[in-house]
This record gives C-alpha cells, sequence and structure tokens, in this order.
C-alpha cells in the first residue's frame, strides 16, 4: 500500500530537519571547561588573604546561583536520586535514550502517562543552548529536533561525569533557585555533600516540577525515596511534613558573613576599576588562567580571617557591657604598617545597632583629642616648641574673628605650666589650643589634609577648636594617619586588595616624608610613656601594654565620639565606639569605651610577635633636661631624659614673667589672633578704645606696619581704620611672630602711631 503524501512529506521534512540542526551544532559544541569557566554564582565569594571565606554577596538579583560544585563533593544520595528520577539509564545511552521515546510514543498514542523521553544529556544541551530553552509553551518540534541532536553532540564530547556535573550546577529547582549549592544551601542549609536520601529525593523530586505545591513535591519525592531504598519502609506522611518545612525555607542569606563592610567595599572598588578599564580590556588579550581561577573561588582581600572574627567578637562582647551606658554602635580596623593592607575591617556591632548597614569605618565623625598628635609633630617639626617646652594650662581667652574662644579641659581642671610631653599624653586641652595659636589653624588644617584626612572647610572655619578635633574625619584615614607617625612621617594609601610584590626602591626614589621622621619619632616616644600620662590617666591604665606601642584616645563633644587609635612595631589599630544615630553615651571615658577594645586586639596581634620600640632616626639629640621651680617653689617636673631636633636642645626650662616658656625666651604672639576683625564701637570715645596685644618671650618689641610701639610681653594699642601687619621682635632685633589684623569703623590715631587725627 502506498504511503500518503502527508506522511512522505512529514518524514522528509524530519530529516531536512535533523540534518540542518546537525549541521549547525557540529562546529559549534561548547566544551565543559568553558561551561563551568563561565559559570557565574548570583553572589560574590569574599575571602580572606590565605582563601578562607570571610562574605558571601549577593550580586545577582535576578538569580540564585551558589558556587560551582564538583561532582565528587555532592553526595552518592543526590547522584543516585537524580539519575533514578530523571534518566535510568543515564550511563547506557548516548545521549537519546530509543526505548524511553518508544515509551513516550506509545504512551501519547494510548493518551497514557509515561515519565517522558528526555535525558539528562538533552535537558543539559537545552540549559546550554538559548535557542533551545524551554519556553512557557514548552518546546518547539523544532526545538526538540535540535535538543536531539545537541545531545548527541554532547556525549560524544564530554564524560557522563562531566554531563551529570554540569546539569546538576545548572538546573533550575525552585523559583529562583538554579543549582545544587544553593538549592542545598537555601532549602536544607548545608552543603550539597552533605544531603541524606530523604533531602536528595526532594531535590530530584523539584527538578520534575519546580513551582509545584508541596504536597505534589512531597508525593513525587516519596516515589523517588521508595525507588531509591526498595528494602526500606517509606513513611512518606513523614516526608510529606518535611518537604513542606523545606520548600519554604530561606535559611541561605548570600549576604552572610563576618565582614559585610569589608567586602562590599572591595567589591565597590573591583566594579568601579572594571569599569574603568572597560575600554583598554576589549582590546586586550584574554586574561590569565590564575585570573580565571579568583572567578571561580572568589575575590581575594588582604583581611586576616581570624583576627576579623577575633575584633568582631571582641567589639559586640565590650559593647554589650557598655549597653547600659547608652552605646550600640562600634566600629574597628587593623592595617599593616609597612604594607599599608588592611588586617581587619569591623564596619559596625551588627545586631546590636539599629544602623548595622552604616559602615563606621568610613562614616565622618568627631575626633576629639585623637588629632593633637597631628599637631604636636607639626609644631616640633617646624621648631615651635620641642618635648620639654613648657606651656601654660591655665584659662585662656583666645580672639578669634568671631569672638573669644576659651578653651576647657576634660575634667574642668588646669594644671598650670606642663611640659608639652605632658600635655601630649595627658590629652591636655588648653595646651593644644595654645599650641595650635602658634601653628595656625590653616596650616595646621593644610598638613590634615595632606595626611589624607577628609576636611571639608578651611582651617579658619574650625578655628582653634581644630586642636580638639572639631572637623569629621574617617576611623580609616585617622588610623592611615597615625601609621604615617609610625612609618617615620612617610604617608602611603591603604588597601583591601593584595597588590603584586613591588621590587625595593631606592632611598632616592623614596616620597619624603610628610612629617619630619624625627617629629614623629618624638611623638611615638610620648605616646609611649606610661608616665607622661600618669595625670590623666593613672599609672595603672588599660592604655599600657606588656610590649611597646603608641597609643592616644579622643572624646568628642558632648560625649558623641570615643576613640583610641595606636601602633606597634608592625601593626596600627583604630576603635571608635559610640552611636550612628549621634546620640551621646552616658558616662564613657577615653579608658572605658574604645581603648579596652583597642587595647585586646592588640594583645591579640602580639600573642607571639615582639613588639619593639624604634630607633632614633639622624639628627635628634637626647639630653638630660631639669625644669624650674613652680608656684610653691618645687621642680615644675622631675628631671629626665628627653629627645630634641638637633639644635633645639637646652638642659633647663623654666618661667619667665609669670609666663610658660623655654630657657631660650622664643618670642610669639598670643592675642590678637592671626586674621582679627576689629570693629570700632560709635557709641565709645575713640580715645577709650584699645586692642591689647600679648607675647611670650624675654626683651620683645611690637612694630605696627613697619614702625615702633612699644615694648614689653603685653601692649595696649590705639587702633585705626585699615589693614595692618603686628610685628613681634625678638631682644636679637629679628621678626619673630606676626600678625594681619583688620580694623573698621572711625577712629583717632595716636601721635606715636605717626598720623593725624580725624
Amino acid at each position: 500500500m502506498k504511503p500518503a503524501p502527508f506522511a512522505l512529506s512529514r518524514k522528509s521534512l524530519a530529516a531536512l530537519l535533523i540534518a540542518a540542526a546537525w549541521a549547525h551544532t557540529a562546529g559549534a559544541v561548547v566544551s565543559f571547561e568553558e561551561v563551568k569557566r563561565d559559570f557565574r554564582s548570583s553572589d560574590t565569594a569574599v575571602l580572606d588573604r590565605n582563601g578562607e571565606l570571610l562574605q558571601r554577596v549577593r550580586t545577582d538579583p535576578t538569580v540564585r546561583r551558589g558556587q560551582w560544585t564538583a561532582l565528587a563533593d555532592v553526595s552518592p544520595a543526590l547522584r543516585t536520586a537524580m539519575v533514578l528520577s530523571e534518566d535510568k539509564r543515564f550511563y547506557e545511552h548516548s545521549g537519546i535514550d530509543w526505548r524511553a521515546v518508544s515509551a513516550a510514543a506509545w504512551g501519547n498514542l494510548w493518551n497514557t502517562r509515561t515519565r517522558g523521553a528526555s535525558t539528562i544529556t538533552m535537558q543539559l544541551s537545552g540549559l546550554l543552548d538559548d535557542d533551545l530553552r524551554r519556553s512557557s509553551g514548552g518546546r518547539s518540534f523544532t526545538q526538540k529536533i535540535g535538543q536531539t541532536v545537541a545531545a548527541a553532540q554532547l556525549e560524544r564530547n564530554w564524560r557522563k561525569d562531566q554531563i551529570l556535573e554540569a546539569y546538576l550546577n545548572t538546573v533550575p529547582f525552585r523559583g529562583e533557585i538554579v543549582g545544587i549549592d544553593a538549592l542545598s544551601r537555601t532549602l536544607f542549609g548545608k552543603a550539597p555533600s552533605g544531603l541524606d536520601a530523604r533531602e536528595a529525593s526532594v531535590a530530584a523530586a523539584l527538578v520534575r516540577a519546580p513551582n509545584a505545591k508541596p504536597a505534589a513535591v512531597a508525593q513525587r519525592a516519596c516515589e523517588v525515596l521508595r525507588t531509591m531504598e526498595p528494602q526500606q519502609k517509606t513513611d512518606c506522611e513523614a516526608l510529606d511534613m518535611f518537604t513542606s518545612a523545606a520548600v519554604q525555607r530561606r535559611a541561605f542569606e548570600p549576604n552572610e558573613g563576618i565582614a559585610p563592610h569589608a567586602a562590599r567595599r572591595v567589591l565597590r572598588e573591583i566594579r568601579d576599576a572594571n569599569a574603568a578599564a572597560a575600554p583598554a580590556a576589549a582590546s586586550a588579550a584574554p586574561a590569565p588562567k590564575g585570573k580565571e581561577k579568583d572567578k571561580e573561588t572568589g575575590v581575594r582581600t588582604t583581611l586576616r580571617a581570624p583576627l576579623q572574627r577575633f575584633a568582631l567578637d571582641t567589639l559586640q562582647r565590650h559593647l554589650r557591657e557598655l549597653r547600659d551606658r547608652h552605646v550600640e554602635d562600634g566600629a574597628l580596623v587593623v592595617l599593616d604598617n609597612a604594607t599599608g593592607e588592611v588586617l581587619a575591617w569591623v564596619g559596625s556591632s551588627g545586631p546590636l545597632s539599629q544602623a548595622a548597614e552604616v559602615d563606621g569605618v568610613t562614616a565622618l565623625r568627631q575626633p576629639g583629642s585623637t588629632l593633637k598628635p597631628l599637631l604636636y609633630a607639626q609644631a616640633i617639626a617646624e621648631k615651635r616648641i620641642t618635648a620639654a617646652s613648657l606651656i601654660e594650662d591655665s584659662s585662656a581667652q583666645i580672639s578669634t574673628a568671631s569672638g573669644l574662644y576659651i578653651p576647657q579641659n576634660y575634667d574642668r581642671r588646669f594644671k598650670g605650666p606642663v611640659s608639652a610631653r605632658t600635655a601630649l599624653a595627658a590629652s591636655l586641652n588648653v595646651p593644644a589650643v595654645r599650641t595650635l595659636v602658634m601653628v595656625s589653624p590653616e596650616a595646621f588644617a593644610r598638613e590634615l589634609r595632606a595626611a589624607g584626612l577628609p576636611l571639608r572647610e578651611s582651617g579658619d572655619y574650625y578655628g582653634y577648636s581644630l586642636a580638639l578635633g572639631s572637623a569629621e574625619v574617617s576611623l580609616l584615614s585617622l588610623t592611615n594617619a597615625y601609621r604615617m607617625l609610625a612609618n617615620g612621617g612617610r604617608y602611603a594609601t591603604t588597601t583591601l586588595t593584595p597588590k603584586p610584590a613591588e621590587k625595593p626602591k631606592a632611598a632616592s626614589a623614596a616620597p619624603a616624608p610628610l612629617i619630619d621622621p624625627r617629629a614623629a619619632f618624638i611623638v611615638g616616644d610620648i605616646l609611649s610613656d606610661p608616665n607622661a600620662r600618669t595625670r590623666t590617666f593613672g599609672l595603672d591604665s588599660i592604655l599600657s601594654t606588656r610590649f611597646w606601642t603608641a597609643v592616644k584616645t579622643g572624646t568628642s563633644k558632648d560625649m558623641r565620639d570615643n576613640w583610641a587609635v595606636g601602633w606597634s612595631q608592625r601593626y596600627t589599630v583604630g576603635v571608635w565606639v559610640g552611636n550612628a544615630s549621634g546620640e551621646s553615651m552616658w558616662d564613657v571615658s577615653g579608658t572605658s569605651g574604645a581603648a579596652p577594645v583597642w587595647a585586646e586586639v592588640m594583645r591579640f596581634l602580639h600573642a607571639r610577635e615582639p613588639s619593639r620600640a624604634p630607633s632614633p632616626p639622624a639628627g635628634l639629640v637626647e639630653m638630660q633636661v631639669s625644669f624650674g621651680p613652680g608656684g610653691d617653689g618645687n621642680a615644675l617636673e622631675a628631671s629626665r631624659s628627653e629627645w630634641f631636633l638637633q639644635g633645639t636642645e637646652q638642659p633647663l626650662f623654666a618661667l619667665d614673667t609669670g609666663m610658660a616658656t623655654d630657657a631660650s625666651g622664643s618670642a610669639r604672639i598670643t592675642a590678637p589672633a592671626d586674621g582679627t576683625i576689629i570693629a570700632l564701637d560709635p557709641d565709645i570715645p575713640p580715645q577709650r578704645q584699645r586692642v591689647r596685644f600679648d607675647s611670650e618671650g624675654r626683651g620683645v618689641q611690637w612694630r605696627v606696619d613697619g614702625k615702633p610701639l612699644a615694648r614689653g610681653n603685653t601692649v595696649q594699642w590705639f587702633p585705626w581704620p585699615g589693614r595692618h601687619v603686628i610685628e613681634l621682635v625678638d631682644a636679637g632685633g629679628k621678626v619673630a611672630d606676626q600678625r594681619r589684623i583688620e580694623v573698621r569703623g572711625a577712629g583717632v590715631v595716636a601721635k606715636n602711631n605717626g598720623g593725624a587725627r580725624r
């Protein structure tokens, strides 16, 4: 009997479609290595310097895909369940299960249900080729032909274990979950290697019906489990309860870990770097294999996982102890002095905080007294003071453009004349402000910016309160500025990602120090001196360590921020404690807030590693010094050995004319402030209006606009409108200091000013 024309045309069409599909795929078979290389997790694993997982960060919101899992790392139960459920003759056929095809055709003829003829290899070919991907309405006849040919091609080029491994990593399971790693961690809270027979049966059931109701998934899972364990009785009711709980679980959080803020920071830096390098990368050669391996395993950072874990636990434990003092937030960072690598980055107190997403390492806060070491280093480098210079710690009223500035000490008490060593180590405020008067706020602000501190305004904007930390800085930038002191005044940036080893630079090629290395050494020597800080912190202070360290604490206005920053021979550690909301803490001082955490982290770092005091740089002189008597007739401070910049050394420091100065009689203007604007009052007779000039030093005389005015440390001047230069001339006839001021309004010019009345 002659076949019908329709049947002939359909058979011919099928043959033509198979031939066309074969020709299309013959030269385009993707390799197993390419599929594995191009696999991308929906979350990025951020690793420490040794490859230990620190954090998982969700970077693809459209799908939840875990890490690529090798077949050897998949439990035998899951491999068995998947093959029994989806492709019983997987290890026997060559991509197409012709017995299943016949059964499916016979079932279609008699309208009976069968498993279907799609093998694991055929399913994989549909997952790898977008043209063969199944749509909501199923695959077309052409797609099925192409899928068959592609499966045969895969079987000829891939091993069976590679096919099964790729399938398990790319098959959708439920909702947004793709791949066995994401499924195992989401539904069962474990790695794929730990799945048992019950869990494996649920996983296999989900492949057949990813979005089915829990009851339908449980029924299918029960069938799979019976097939897997025919000799055992299967409790389908218990499996139904287990399945219902599992498919609703969302235990796997890709953002979990111990370094969320550092992870987001490093990924943002990499993304920005890749975006900047995108044009060049388009024409560049392929990345080396080592780079490809990094993509598979995660992003490496400079962090140390054990240190990060200890720092986080220590900070959280200490903050729990401070709960009754209205403290809930904190941050911590550890830097390697030599390389600038970040070894620990704790951005918040995590569950203890109501603002856990705020990164306290980069947030801008007022640093309080922690700016003082940088100020004293600048003043010593400029030879305005020495570590032994006497500075008056007494009530001060400093004229500024906006009025009088009256600084106070933390305890509201004054110590009288103290050395710069004592003033810095004991964190006295008034001597710091007097030191800033010598340096000037604008010059200090320039130095801070050069050291990487992000000051938003000019030095004149902050005024003399800058000495007490009125500007806002980040914990990272402040800690790195202290690292600059640890490195002899040389500034360098920090890094969160490992850098390739560089060849040692020649001494001439090294960057010039931002701060004189001798001044940096002296400041470090002061901050490591437990005796110098006794006036404020006592002899038994939390700041004292059994190994060499230099440390400074700070508290901002109204106890909103508390800091402890310091360094050892190898590390610099910075700690901030406070409230992200800006609310004040209750009765938290420098030694009860951040300092205990700093001390514990330092002890952890040096549990098996020594820290020795640095060697003094060239150009320093060590000399025994003594101090003259104070008001009670006793020596102001005990005699001691002190460090000096060469040329500034002297053996005796004493008081002069009631003012605190050193024995060299160095002269300087203490009032008015540079840039002062004076407005004459029209209601006061001009002859009765005076401006007071104050100075320190011996045998000084004053000049206004180059003309002599008077001698002595304090003089009264008749102001007249205009801009004027006030000069202080020392006993040797040299200009020791000067100020520029402006007078506004109408006034009387005295005859000794060389002018006429008007």
